[in-house]
């Protein structure tokens, strides 16, 4: 098809501004974990929307920010990256919330890209007053300093409010050419990496506030049992790492009470995004400091850039 468009599309904002509730919003799928804390999406992950005139893969970036660790440093890293070779820049802006430095900070990134048409996203509309998010997309434009925005939509991605539009908009401004992904497939993770990041969600909900950000999930076993039946079965052995050993106790509970709602709620989530059955063993390890020790984040995926 000669008009087909395809592209990418960066996510960016500061954390905890709806990007991955947006992203699964869509793709129409979970892809990105989600989470009331901050700073939670940690890798760039490609979901990809397919529609019959174009495809969009979007990038998830982790939310930038000023960096403490190890971590936070190739975090941010991993955002710098991904501005650098896209179509689209996505800005997610709270609809709740007014702007501040790491706002404009962000916006003066944005500067830099040339190339990339700009998007202001209002998001969680839902959350706010008429006369409020009237005030709030009056301050967009004091944003954008050296540039303009191509489009700026309010929308709500938890009640899906202007989605369709936002889906319409993006394929518009993507340049022609062919699809880069098979159009059947609605992310680039790998099985292993989604499920990790399934525990990891599910690890994450109550959490205490300094917990979420010690926690990091690896695969010890992944295997398919030989049985005959609707569905396939997956043996699954994982890890979830955790800092400090005061942190076990937060993350296994009363007799183990809060390990075993955390392996229920993942395996319900793994189930169904596998479309299959599945045993799911955790054990919780301390792997002391892992944010700021090279070695450690070599081996969880968090390679020097």
């Amino acid at each position: 098809m000669s008009d087909f468009r395809s592209g990418f599309v960066a996510i960016v904002g500061r954390p905890n501004t709806g990007k991955s509730t947006l992203i699964n919003a869509l793709v129409g799928s979970k892809i990105a974990i989600t989470s009331s804390h901050p700073n939670t999406t940690r890798h760039a992950i490609r979901g990809i929307v397919n529609q019959p005139h174009f495809q969009a893969v979007l990038v998830d970036t982790p939310g930038l920010h000023k960096p403490k660790t190890l971590l936070g440093q190739r975090l941010n890293a991993v955002v710098a990256e991904n501005l650098d070779a896209v179509d689209i820049v996505m800005m997610c802006l709270p609809a709740d919330e007014k702007s501040g430095a790491g706002d404009t900070f962000i916006a003066a990134e944005l500067a830099k890209s040339t190339k990339a048409k700009k998007f202001a996203l209002v998001t969680k509309t839902d959350t706010v007053s008429k006369e409020k998010l009237a005030e709030r997309l009056l301050s967009i434009n004091d944003l954008a300093q050296g540039f303009s925005w191509d489009e700026i939509i309010p929308l709500s991605a938890t009640t899906h409010r202007q989605i369709d539009l936002l889906a319409e908009l993006i394929g518009k401004n993507l340049p022609v050419g062919p699809a880069f992904y098979p159009t059947d497939i609605k992310s680039d993770q790998n099985i292993e990496q989604l499920i990790c990041e399934l525990i990891r969600e599910s690890a994450m909900k109550d959490a205490r506030e300094e917990l979420p950000h010690s926690i990091m999930v690896t695969i010890d076993e992944m295997s398919e049992r030989e049985e005959k039946g609707s569905r396939p079965f997956f043996d699954i052995h994982a890890t979830i790492h955790v800092e400090r050993d005061s942190q076990t106790g937060i993350i296994l509970g009363h007799k183990g009470e809060r390990l075993k709602e955390i392996g229920v709620r993942a395996r319900a989530d793994i189930e169904r995004e596998l479309s299959a059955r599945v045993f799911l063993g955790l054990h919780v390890k301390v792997s002391k400091e892992w944010q700021r020790d090279p070695k450690l984040l070599e081996k969880l995926g968090f390679t020097e850039r």
